[in-house]
């Protein structure tokens, strides 16, 4: 039998392999010559005498986007691009710390609904952001931070500031991308931008390395040596580095289109609202609980408002859905949410989650007709599994199936005695609440009462900031937004130390708002170095502080079952004479001042509209709206 090496002659081998290995080499150089970029260069030219800088290009873009604010804490990584801003027009603001910075950007993004941006340094820089980063996450907020790095030719080599930035952001973040190329920072920038926006909305990350920022000669000083060593070694490392500088810049100030690209927001399909509204029509107990995601472009929040009065269901506004029917409207139900949730015959929620915030979903009655919209699937079927079970899943913008939910329902009409059976409710807590108010304290003042009179005092142009625990859980049950988008919390996430950031970027975005942070004497600690921003910006707002010297929201749970307050207690600080210091007014209300709560509120008002941020220092007793009791 004939074999193999028979059918195949030893001479013809050899030619075969040569060839194979010849044209592994010419692939290898063909794609190391496509690495360097050689083949761009042959057709796109350096401009060596321009004085031009990458951070223009940045400013470009974001100007082209619609960006108003850049929110900052200097460093000369980044520093081309914050001059760069500033000539095109856009507002810099540096604050004392690099949460902030990415706080108020994530303000300006959920009051505006557009992409809010920061800027920080490398390193440490960076890393300070990584709480406010998973808070914009979280909270489904279309932040853009862009960081600042090392030189590429010095990474992981142990230059200053030098981590690898990408792995700690991609976990909290829709889109992380590294600009290599001055050429490639527009289109990065506007990629990221579109992915900011689109699908579920999230915060995205560009590393901006200091040679795509800073112009050619400069770049070059630090790059090219200027004596390089005439060794054949010393030739190719100098061959290298001039080709890495050409590569940088090649192209780099050729025209580009800058403006947004389309973004992608998913719909609910007809058939999906045709089912939903037939649900609908057919319940007799029917509710809404409406959060954040409904308040998302493209639908405006009069057109969402007079669709849920179109409807004409009652309904729990949660998030930044809060204030969207204003202070007291019918439909609007604020108090025993768990109890109507299980006497409800049908429940839209309309980018609401079965978290811990509903109890996981327990709060619902399997006897219920559950429908859910969301634009983020997983977050749409959380606990289904478990607790609850959707009769529709509707994968889509909220604002605009409510919109639609209602265009297809108008003339329909529910019983008015499940509404008032609702509002019944409401007034009867409302009624323990004002009671409440009424009960003496040791010492200080009560919280429920001074809150009361904050309710009373608030103007219908206020913005609500609300950062800490007792006093802000408080507040909640008593304080009205007064407007759509006129509340932020930080979100799902409970972070404390959200108040200046999210009151800077507030007061920018709506200057004729007047602007009340509600804060815990805990909390204010985070914020108390910003209001030297708001004095060197001439950014006024109030600051309220719930002074009851401790962590009393821990305290509560943590003495009774373990016996011990350790770490719990802080003092009844001055903290209206550290905001003096810092250039602020401030303001103390306590005991002495009981009959004059409203002339200081009045007082701040005034010095808030005269142009001065304000600090009022409240001291209160302790609260526990569990047995209703305050302490001291």
């Amino acid at each position: 039998m004939e074999t193999f090496a028979a059918a195949a002659p030893a001479g013809n081998f050899f030619p075969s392999l040569l060839f194979l290995a010849c044209g592994t080499l010419v692939a290898a150089l063909l794609g190391a010559a496509h690495r360097l970029g050689l083949f761009y260069q042959l057709m796109h030219k350096v401009d060596k005498a321009s004085i031009q800088h990458g951070g223009e290009k940045v400013a470009a873009v974001l100007r082209a986007h619609g960006v108003r604010f850049l929110f900052t804490l200097v460093g000369g990584h980044i520093s081309p691009l914050l001059v760069a801003c500033e000539k095109l027009g856009i507002r810099v603001v540096d604050t004392r710390h690099e949460v902030t910075a990415v706080f108020a950007a994530d303000a300006v993004a959920r009051l505006t609904g557009m992409v809010g941006v920061a800027t920080v340094t490398a390193g440490p820089g960076l890393t300070n952001t990584v709480t406010a980063m998973k808070n914009a996450q979280i909270a489904q907020s279309p932040v853009l931070l862009l960081g600042g790095a090392a030189s590429m030719l010095l990474q992981n080599r142990g230059a200053l500031q030098a981590i690898d930035q990408m792995s700690l952001f991609r976990p909290l973040c829709k889109f992380c991308a590294s600009v290599r190329r001055v050429r490639d920072i527009v289109p990065t920038l506007r990629a990221a931008m579109a992915a900011a926006q689109s699908g579920t909305p999230g915060p995205v990350f560009v590393e901006l390395p200091i040679d795509v920022l800073y112009p050619y000669f400069m770049v070059q000083k630090e790059v090219v040596p200027a004596n390089p060593p005439k060794d054949l070694m010393g030739r190719l490392v100098s061959w290298y580095l001039e080709n890495y500088l050409a590569n940088l810049f090649a192209g780099a100030w050729e025209p580009q289109p800058e403006g947004p690209l389309p973004l992608d927001i998913p719909q609910a399909s007809s058939q999906q609202v045709q089912r939903c509204m037939e649900i609908l029509s057919r319940a007799k107990r029917p509710l809404i609980v409406l959060g954040s995601q409904a308040l998302l472009p493209p639908t405006p929040a009069d057109k969402l408002r007079a669709a849920v009065e179109t409807l004409g269901i009652p309904c729990f506004l949660g998030g930044m859905a809060r204030g969207l029917l204003g202070r007291n409207h019918p439909l609007h139900i604020q108090q025993s949410r768990s109890a109507a949730l299980k006497k409800a015959d049908v429940v839209l929620l309309a980018g609401a989650v079965c978290d811990f915030r509903l109890s996981y979903g327990r709060v619902l009655s399997r006897s219920s007709k559950i429908i859910i919209v969301n634009r983020n699937r997983k977050e749409m079927l959380l606990n289904s599994d478990m607790f609850w079970k959707p009769q529709e899943a509707v994968q889509g913008d909220v604002g605009s199936f409510v919109v639609r939910l209602a265009e297809g329902l108008k003339g329909q009409t529910w019983a008015s005695d499940w509404t008032e059976e609702l509002r019944q409710a409401d007034r009867q807590k409302e009624q323990a609440f004002r009671e409440k108010g009424y009960m003496p304290v040791a010492q200080h003042l009560n919280p429920v009462w001074v809150l009361q009179l904050v309710e009373e005092t608030l103007p219908d142009n206020s913005i609500l900031v609300v950062d800490g625990g007792d006093f802000v859980g408080t507040a909640a049950h008593l304080v009205r937004p007064r407007g759509p988008l006129s509340w932020l919390d930080p979100g799902a996430f409970g972070t404390l130390g959200v108040g200046a950031g999210f009151a800077l970027g507030a007061k920018l975005c709506r200057p004729d708002a007047e602007v009340w942070c509600l804060f815990g004497d805990g909390a204010f600690g985070y914020s108390l170095i910003e209001f030297d921003t708001f004095v060197r910006h001439k950014i006024p707002v109030i600051a309220l502080i719930g002074n009851d010297a401790g962590w009393t929201q821990i305290s509560r749970e943590q003495v009774p079952s373990l016996g011990s307050n350790v770490a719990c207690d802080l003092a009844y600080t001055d903290y209206h004479r550290a905001a003096m210091g810092l250039g602020a007014q401030g303001l103390l209300l306590s005991r002495e001042k009981e009959d004059q709560v409203v002339e200081v509120l009045r007082d701040a008002q005034q010095q808030c509209r005269g142009g001065h941020p304000v600090v009022v220092n409240i001291l209160i007793g302790r609260t526990d709206f569990r047995d209703g009791s305050i302490a001291v």
